[in-house]
């Protein structure tokens, strides 16, 4: 299939982005795929990995993701971008990596970590292999998306086509020389949780986050406190018994209890079922809710169940 002509708008980004990368560091893009935005600031380098539809389409400053944070904390940042959803199982990214290892450009940095979600969250891990010693914070990642070893992956079959056994290829092998390791995952989503086990080994910190789904790291942005934990785990400060408190935030979360509710129904408990949306309908206003906690009513009465108290 032939390229798609970029449009007026990509154009005018690529021009900003090679402005921002002349002013201290630079833009380079790596095939037809990929770009990357290095911009030079403190000790501490943040290496983000990043959709870069994404970033057209929805962030208000078109920027990597975290630009505006890394910056004001004085930190450097080095933004990965993808074009699509590659998982950047592309050549021109991996030799990027290499030249920046065998150059040495990590080493001019006291701190280097690797973040990203999903699809960022694998290359977070698996490019991090080129930076023995980095901290990698890691969210909902994927371990690989080669058939032979996730067969269970129903997800993403718009990649299953990619090399995913070559350099760079297997996420959890990333991790053999990595410093911290933060690995955030639902145990409750059962995709995500079988390639959490995939990254279970000596110096991985898993990290649960029990009914927030695959999005967790826009739920804990709309929690308030995706910045804080990030900035934590880069500092070296992450306690997972702090992490946990503040993940208590999701009660107040609606994201939090459509996961339950989705969990409650796959496990056909009526009973369970209308307590719950009894109580998320006594704070908030739900159609979904109401016609779930209608249904188990319903069948509760057929059942000649006694119903647990008095109706919403």
């Amino acid at each position: 299939m032939a390229e798609a002509s970029p449009s007026p708008d990509r154009d005018a980004w690529r021009r900003e982005m090679m402005r921002i990368g002349d002013a201290g560091g630079f833009y380079r893009e790596l095939g037809a795929e990929h770009s990357a935005l290095h911009l030079r600031g403190g000790d501490t380098l943040v290496v983000t990995f990043e959709n870069l539809d994404h970033v057209l389409d929805h962030a208000a400053d078109r920027l990597p993701w975290g630009f505006g944070f890394v910056r004001a904390q004085g930190w450097s940042i080095l933004g990965l971008m993808a074009h699509g959803w590659t998982w950047y199982r592309d050549a021109a990214v991996l030799d990027f990596f290499d030249r920046l290892r065998d150059d040495g450009f990590f080493d001019d940095f006291r701190r280097v970590v690797f973040y990203g979600a999903s699809m960022g969250g694998y290359a977070a891990a698996a490019f991090s292999a080129a930076c023995p010693g980095a901290t990698v914070i890691a969210i909902s990642p994927q371990a690989t998306l080669d058939r032979e070893t996730t067969p269970w992956e129903t997800r993403y079959s718009r990649a299953w086509g990619r090399d995913f056994r070559g350099r760079y290829g297997f996420a959890p092998d990333g991790l053999r020389a990595a410093g911290r390791v933060h690995l955030l995952y639902d145990p409750m989503a059962p995709l995500d949780r079988a390639h959490a086990a995939l990254f279970d080994r000596p110096g991985v910190t898993l990290l649960r986050c029990p009914m927030m789904g695959h999005r967790i790291a826009s739920a804990m942005q709309g929690m308030g406190i995706l910045k804080p934990v990030i900035e934590a785990a880069i500092d070296g400060r992450l306690d997972p018994g702090e992490f946990h408190a503040l993940l208590r935030k999701r009660r107040d979360l609606p994201r939090y209890y459509k996961e339950m509710l989705a969990l409650l129904e796959r496990r056909n408990d009526p009973w369970l079922t209308y307590v719950f949306c009894r109580h998320y309908l006594s704070r908030w206003r739900g159609p979904r809710f109401r016609a779930a906690m209608n249904a188990a009513r319903a069948t509760l009465e057929a059942e000649g169940r006694r119903l647990p108290g008095p109706a919403a």
